[in-house]
């Protein structure tokens, strides 16, 4: 990778970077904890990893965390896997979510948006009224600190509503999307054995209603935990026999009541994509969600009080949880619930219009559909209010920022971010400081050793190597559900690096100090020594008109071969042809390397997803290598399964 200094895309102006948050706290952490008053932030990060105790000491006052009862030391264990963090110390994260409701009690707290695109708040004071409600229904359920709770909800207000009321008696939350099928969500739910099932009788999308009745009765029946049903009517249907009311369950006016807990007591179970056998149910704590979040949100993406923050995202997916976080920065969340591009391409450029978004998040895929699609937001719509554009779920590709940068203003600040549902959070991405680069995050995170790595363990710059993290970070898993003696935690992250965390992607950490995302390190492509990441590819493959999406997997051959075939979804009215095939090699050698032209180009019908949108490459892979579909894939995981019919029979006729 070339080590010449480009020109950034953007720069933020000095009244910027004087204004922001993390300015603000740099300086005052140098007058309080020794930060480097100088330097700018590559200082304060070096410094937020090598004192890693200070700083994080530094974020629980700067974001005036309440701890009931005091912490003994930060960090009492460093070791990865098993840090233990804030040792003696409770809290209760719900009740930091709550807080603006003693300043701001009638400010919009929510903006729940359908596909009308007609913003509804919910204001502070309301949203603590029905959680408190809640919470305390649920006690009357004989809920207790440590039972799971699990929603079967769409991005609606109720979601938020039942996620805190759960955080605030102790509870463990976990949900999905009313989009996945019964067996995806039993195999989900069925992990954590859930005591509470809230759930909707259908949702809306793409215009149309649909009906999740069978669905939540088969839920009811195969989770013989449940000791009660909550019915929410999104589609006004009768509450089906022994459920409870939603509105009965939420009319009372009662202060909530904040069970103060261990800082590592478990807020919430997150899920793997699993694309092979069960998902694996992620435990993250209370302590550990609520300090990452306050220094994700409040530093690196600069929310306050005036700000309103949109991500479209489903209840499935931890881009939700990371939304709903917004709360605890006293910014007004916004709830999209419906299709991300109804009734057109331009719909959530729509709703950040109409809700007044100060920061937009959405996915690489959006950004790129919308430059096909020819749309112009800064034309068609007032985005004035929107200072920054973040994306996430897949790199975004060269053409994204210009695209962002050309179409929705030239002083935008874009924020290409990475990390995962493994942390909930982000190792690199947003720093409202920084110049941001064409194709480049723009540094690593606070607190957060992010490195690349060789396969002996040194480290690279300017390199493509394994993205590694060399410190324990709060929101690391406190453990997987199920994994009593934490073997498949440890073998997911540990085993290549002992007590160093290995997150499967490849990444180059440049001389500049940004980041640049490849794809996923256990499906790259090694020809002959040179390995790229699918990523570049897709990139490269997708800017010409013809090809809607791509799928490319390198396999390696008995014979010591390497096939590598290049499955491509044409655009409506395009045909794979001889000028097309010779557009793709020409543009793959031209762009990338003579050496990654496919050795095929096969069009297919579509493009197989997890249900979090990510394309499905290692099942494919195990596929085409001869592995049964029912071994290679986890069907309850995919976006559309007959998709992987046409890979199976591929696969058949190779054999």
């Amino acid at each position: 990778m070339s080590t010449s200094q480009p020109s950034p895309l953007w720069q933020p102006t000095e009244e910027r970077i004087a204004q922001a948050q993390i300015t603000k706290f740099q300086t005052w952490a140098a007058e309080r904890h020794g930060a480097p008053a100088e330097g700018g932030y590559a200082a304060l990060h070096r410094w937020s990893v090598d004192e890693l105790d200070t700083f994080w000491k530094a974020v629980t006052e700067w974001f005036d965390v309440r701890f009931s009862t005091p912490y003994v030391r930060v960090l009492g264990d460093r070791s990865m896997p098993g840090a233990e963090w804030f040792p003696g110390a409770t809290l209760n994260y719900a009740e930091h979510a709550l807080r603006a409701a003693d300043t701001r009690s009638e400010e919009p707290a929510l903006l729940y948006v359908d596909e009308t695109h007609e913003p509804t708040p919910v204001s502070w004071s309301e949203l603590r009224r029905q959680v408190g409600s809640l919470a305390a229904e649920l006690r009357a359920l004989g809920v207790r600190p440590g039972d799971r709770i699990c929603g079967y909800v769409p991005n609606v207000p109720q979601a938020v509503i039942a996620l805190l009321a759960t955080a605030a008696v102790g509870g463990v939350w976990t949900s999905c999307a009313p989009d996945f099928g019964a067996r995806s969500v039993l195999d989900r739910f069925q992990q954590v054995e859930p005591v509470v099932l809230f759930t909707v009788d259908g949702y809306r999308y793409g215009g149309k209603e649909h009906d999740r009745r069978d669905t939540v009765a088969e839920l009811r029946r195969e989770l013989p935990t449940l000791r009660a049903v909550v019915h929410i009517p999104l589609l006004g249907t009768e509450a089906p026999q022994g459920a409870l009311e939603w509105s009965a369950l939420t009319s009372a006016d009662v202060e909530p009541v904040f069970e103060q807990v261990l800082f590592d007591h478990p807020l919430w179970v997150l899920y793997s994509s699993g694309t092979t056998g069960l998902p694996k149910a992620i435990v993250q704590s209370q302590g550990g969600i609520l300090v990452e979040h306050l220094k994700q949100l409040g530093l690196h993406c600069d929310l306050g009080p005036e700000d309103r923050f949109f991500w479209y995202t489903s209840t499935g997916w931890m881009m939700w949880n990371f939304l709903v976080s917004g709360l605890l920065t006293g910014t007004t969340i916004v709830l999209y619930d419906g299709s991300p591009g109804y009734p057109d391409t331009g719909a959530q450029w729509r709703i950040a219009e109409r809700t007044g978004a100060t920061l937009f998040g959405t996915s690489a895929a959006y950004v790129m559909a919308c430059r096909k699609a020819g749309v112009n937001p800064s034309h068609d719509f007032d985005l004035a209010r929107v200072r920054c554009v973040a994306t996430t779920g897949s790199p975004l590709p060269p053409d994204g920022f210009r695209y962002l940068h050309d179409e929705v203003r030239d002083d935008l600040w874009i924020a290409s971010v990475s990390g995962g549902t493994d942390v909930c959070s982000c190792f690199a991405g947003a720093v409202p400081t920084l110049p941001v680069y064409i194709g480049e995050l723009q540094a690593p995170a606070l607190g957060t050793d992010l490195q690349s790595w060789d396969p002996s363990g040194k480290p690279l710059t300017d390199e493509v190597g394994e993205l590694v993290v060399t410190n324990p970070m709060p929101s690391m898993p406190v453990r997987f559900w199920n994994d009593p003696d934490g073997s498949r935690y440890h073998d997911s992250y540990f085993d290549t690096y002992p007590g160093v965390w290995r997150h499967g992607d490849w990444i180059t950490v440049t001389s500049r100090g940004s980041v640049v995302i490849h794809g996923r390190s256990d499906s790259t492509l090694n020809r002959q020594g040179v390995r790229m990441g699918s990523a570049d590819i897709y990139e490269a493959v997708e800017r010409l008109p013809e090809i809607k999406e791509s799928l490319v997997i390198g396999i390696e051959q008995p014979d010591g071969g390497y096939w590598m075939p290049l499955f491509v979804h044409l655009a409506p009215g395009a045909a794979l042809d001889e000028a097309l095939l010779t557009r793709i090699r020409q543009t793959i050698r031209e762009q990338l390397s003579p050496r990654h032209v496919p050795d095929e180009v096969i069009e297919v019908p579509g493009v197989p997803h997890t249900l979090t949108g990510k394309r499905i490459e290692v099942p494919i892979k195990r596929l085409l290598q001869g592995t049964s579909l029912e071994k290679a894939v986890n069907l309850g995981s995919v976006d559309n399964v007959e998709l992987l019919r046409f890979y199976e029979d591929l696969a058949q006729k190779r054999a």
